[in-house]
């Protein structure tokens, strides 16, 4: 009798393109965090500059929030629903339901996001694992519900209606969660504390003002938007190579609503004089406009990687790809270590050109780790633990 043999188990196999686009955007966050010193934006006397120095600080200000402010973490926070999708859809291969599991990865990426906010005040983990439950009430959903889902949520629902509720009622203010106070006692740390105090300041009103900031400025919505738009690319096969016909149609596209969207911002107060309408079209446009250039950039570098010759250079970010969460943590270490009071307090001497060089350090020194660590390894320190945690059985042995 002939032996009946089982079937390997199908299962989605690693995306290379993914892991460029997760590299290129952390190298992004490092290079912008460093010229913002990590969120302390306190910066040395620039009046006995030379002329030349002053115009560089701002050409490398201006140029690097233009390519990058509000568009790498639009593609982290894509790529984060596309891992959703593969973890989930390799589960549900094996017969099994991933989102119980996933709603405790979300809780120990809480736990993770804490300890990082610890030394940074910006992060955004904290915020990923509340908005991420999202993921496991929409993914079986149909794809046309999703994109119908995530288009509503990329327009700034909330800003939609105070926008709505302003026209009818010129009396009408838009309510704030008040961002002033929790700044100031995260500053006042920032640049005078002791680590324990910074820490005690940053992982309070630190958290709370970055997402108030998150609610006022309609990073919530959008990135909720995001995270089912890369769950959306992970179920229809997107990122794959026969696919970039598409993501050239997806630029062409973006680029005629990216120049249409931020002509029409700065136009804006010219024609508003409602204050809260103005700020609500103002997210509502801006948001957008960043949303298509971030869409622009991803498709370069998706055609980029499958029709030239940049592909070679292009893999070369792979190991910081996979390493992301280890290298984001460890840049708010590295980050505040260097520029806040408790550690160099490099805030009182570096401007703007010396703070994204020691962007690019950190950069470098992270990369050179990443190939060096998974040499031998699989997973980055980070991202081993949270697997490994995620992984953790409850209850009897079977």
């Amino acid at each position: 009798m002939e032996k009946q043999t089982t079937p390997p188990t199908r299962r989605h196999a690693r995306i290379d393109v993914a892991d460029v686009l997760r590299g290129l955007s952390v190298l992004a966050i490092v290079l912008i965090h460093s010229i913002e010193h990590f969120n302390f934006y306190r910066f040395p006397d620039t009046a006995g500059q030379p002329a030349w120095l002053n115009f560089l600080d701002s050409a490398i200000w201006d140029s690097t929030f233009f390519m990058i402010s509000g568009k790498a973490y639009a593609v982290f926070a894509l790529l984060f629903g596309f891992s959703f999708f593969i973890q989930d859809d390799n589960q549900r291969l094996k017969g099994n339901d991933f989102r119980l599991r996933f709603c405790w990865r979300l809780l120990l990426l809480f736990a993770i996001g804490n300890i990082n906010a610890m030394f940074f005040t910006g992060e955004i983990l904290v915020m990923y694992s509340l908005v991420g439950f999202v993921l496991v009430l929409t993914c079986r959903f149909s794809t046309k519900t999703l994109l119908w889902l995530a288009a509503i949520l990329v327009a700034q629902p909330v800003s939609i209606y105070h926008a709505v509720m302003s026209m009818i009622d010129p009396s009408y203010t838009v309510p704030m969660i008040q961002e002033g106070p929790l700044w100031a006692a995260t500053y006042a740390e920032q640049g005078g504390g002791t680590f324990l105090s910074t820490a005690k300041v940053n992982i309070w009103e630190g958290q709370l003002v970055s997402l108030a900031w998150a609610w006022n400025h309609g990073r919530i919505f959008q990135t909720a938007g995001l995270f089912i738009l890369g769950m959306l690319i992970g179920r229809q096969g997107w990122f794959k190579a026969e696919y970039v016909g598409g993501w050239a149609k997806v630029a062409g596209v973006s680029i005629l609503a990216f120049f249409a969207l931020d002509g029409l911002a700065p136009m804006l107060p010219q024609y508003i004089e409602h204050k809260g309408m103005l700020f609500s079209l103002n997210i509502i446009v801006t948001s957008l406009a960043r949303l298509a250039f971030m869409l622009v950039l991803v498709s370069m570098v998706i055609y980029a990687y499958y029709r030239t010759n940049l592909t070679s250079l292009l893999n070369k970010i792979i190991p910081y790809g996979r390493m992301s969460m280890t290298c984001y943590v460890t840049q708010s270490i590295i980050g505040s270590f260097l520029f806040y009071n408790w550690g160099l307090g490099l805030y009182r001497h570096l401007g703007i050109t010396a703070s994204i060089l020691v962007g690019v350090v950190i950069f470098l020194a992270q990369y050179q780790f990443c190939r060096w660590w998974l040499r031998s390894r699989s997973h980055g320190p980070m991202e081993a633990l949270w697997r490994r945690l995620t992984w953790l059985r409850f209850g009897p042995a079977a």
